[in-house]
């Protein structure tokens, strides 16, 4: 098992040098995003010895879910500039952020992506052959419907932004009716999906220490780097997202407060 996850490391590792060198001349740091979700396909599939019989069924869920959410991120930075956060870093740093950045961004990054991906490279260290299939479908259906907020969402708020009518307003409809946030609900249901799969593909009461995994995702998710960040820039940006925050929920799905009063 040990080799498994000095394994990922190294490819984790690899994978953010060559991100970091690339930034530097492209001067956008921005391609970590890009490359988040692929990491986790690298992982699944160079990193684990056992990429052939149960485990796949794990490792393609994780490359579907890397694969579009790479190619969404990379349809909707390409040609725009650097991310607000990086250019705040940037700003702050000078001429040492390019060092900075690598330890910042980059390798940052590149350790919680390693703790994230336990589940992929537990599975591939421990697989059995005769899986748990009740926590199978439990892991598949929390991944389907993760996906479909997470697809749905997305698509619904690129349909939104790209009429010039809503610039400057809220996107309130679809899913954005029902939670703030479809997109990052979506993610922290198929991390929780991947963990579940993971359980069945594997002996449990050796594997049930990955779930810091899906743990960890949810802090990031709720407190961090999604609804914490994006709602500190939204609220400053746009004086109609006080409203909506009234009468939307946060991150769990539900029907819209008709009085609203208290902020969730």
């Amino acid at each position: 098992m040990d080799n498994v996850f000095l394994l990922a490391a190294a490819v984790i590792a690899c994978q953010m040098v060559f991100l970091w060198l690339l930034s530097i001349p492209l001067r956008n740091v921005s391609i970590v995003d890009i490359g988040w979700g692929l990491g986790f396909v690298f992982v699944a599939w160079l990193a684990t010895p056992k990429a052939n019989g149960p485990p796949v069924m794990l490792y393609s869920l994780v490359t579907v879910w890397g694969g579009r959410l790479a190619w969404y991120l990379w349809l909707r930075n390409h040609g725009k500039p650097e991310d607000y956060r990086y250019v705040a870093m940037r700003e702050k740093h000078g001429s040492s952020f390019v060092w900075s950045s690598l330890l910042r961004v980059f390798a940052l990054q590149g350790v919680i992506m390693w703790v994230i991906a336990l589940p992929i490279m537990a599975t591939g260290a421990e697989a059995i052959s005769e899986p748990c299939w009740i926590l199978t479908g439990c892991g598949g259906v929390l991944w389907m419907t993760g996906m479909f907020f997470e697809v749905v969402g997305d698509w619904q708020l690129a349909s939104f932004k790209s009429n010039v009518d809503n610039q400057g307003k809220v996107m309130d409809s679809g899913l954005w009716k029902y939670t703030r946030h479809p997109n990052y609900f979506g993610e922290f249901l198929i991390w929780w999906g991947h963990w579940l799969v993971s359980l069945a593909l594997t002996d449990p009461s050796k594997t049930w220490w990955t779930i810091v995994s899906p743990a960890l995702m949810t802090f990031l998710l709720l407190k961090v780097s999604g609804v914490a960040l994006l709602e500190q820039a939204l609220k400053q940006r746009s004086p109609e997202y006080t409203s909506y925050v009234e009468r939307t929920s946060r991150f769990f799905p539900r029907r819209p407060r008709v009085n609203p009063s208290v902020e969730d």
